[in-house]
């Protein structure tokens, strides 16, 4: 996609405030942190003005990635980055997928998603327990002008969650024999997570625009 050079009215202070398309409190500390260093004033989609509802109906995670950025760019006009993310795990054949927030019910915690997957995965060997975190993110900085990235971290389920940071499936998602995603500090996460790794690729545009 072609990169445009901000016009002056794009990089006056108005231009410089970014919506997070979401008002997970987890996932805007990450953003926060990450975007950081480009002098962002980050918000989230309620503090800049929207609360209506989203319907998430794509088959991918770029699609809702994507919808939810458009639906909060038009309404805000404000840039705006949405992701979309979730746990594919092989032995459930991809799932929970795009539906990682709804796979136990609109309403559930992130304890009974994370217990529903380990009861689909009881007595699975470890062989078989692989699985991935995906992220997807989407920025919309104008009208014309919209990228997409995406990045992945691979692991497997642990028989247990463990861990008191993250959010999400993050306890059961085992980066390595002694630990979980929510084993890691924030700053340990922010090397390896997915969410990392996408956003890794989408620094490279920001640098281009904002450096």
């Amino acid at each position: 996609m072609k990169h445009q050079k901000p016009s002056n009215e794009e990089t006056s202070p108005v231009r410089k405030r970014l919506v997070i398309a979401s008002n997970n409190q987890g996932k805007i500390r990450e953003f926060k942190e990450l975007l950081s260093p480009f002098g962002f004033d980050v918000v989230s989609m309620r503090e800049a003005g929207f609360t209506g509802n989203i319907i998430e109906d794509g088959d991918t995670f770029e699609e809702n990635a994507h919808i939810k950025a458009r639906t909060v760019f038009d309404a805000t006009g404000i840039p705006t980055i949405a992701d979309d993310s979730g746990l594919e795990i092989d032995f459930l054949d991809g799932a929970p997928g795009v539906y990682s927030a709804r796979y136990a019910g609109e309403d559930a915690t992130d304890k009974d998603r994370c217990d529903k997957v380990l009861r689909e995965m009881h007595g699975v060997e470890r062989e078989l327990r692989a699985a991935r975190f995906v992220c997807t993110i989407y920025f919309i900085y104008a009208e014309d002008e919209e990228y997409s990235v995406r990045g992945e971290v691979s692991g497997y389920i642990g028989d247990e969650p463990q861990g008191k940071n993250g959010f999400g499936y993050d306890p059961i998602f085992m980066v390595n024999d002694d630990e979980s995603m929510a084993d890691l500090s924030d700053e340990e996460k922010n090397k390896i997570s997915h969410r990392a790794n996408a956003f890794k690729k989408l620094s490279e545009i920001l640098k281009e625009k904002f450096s």
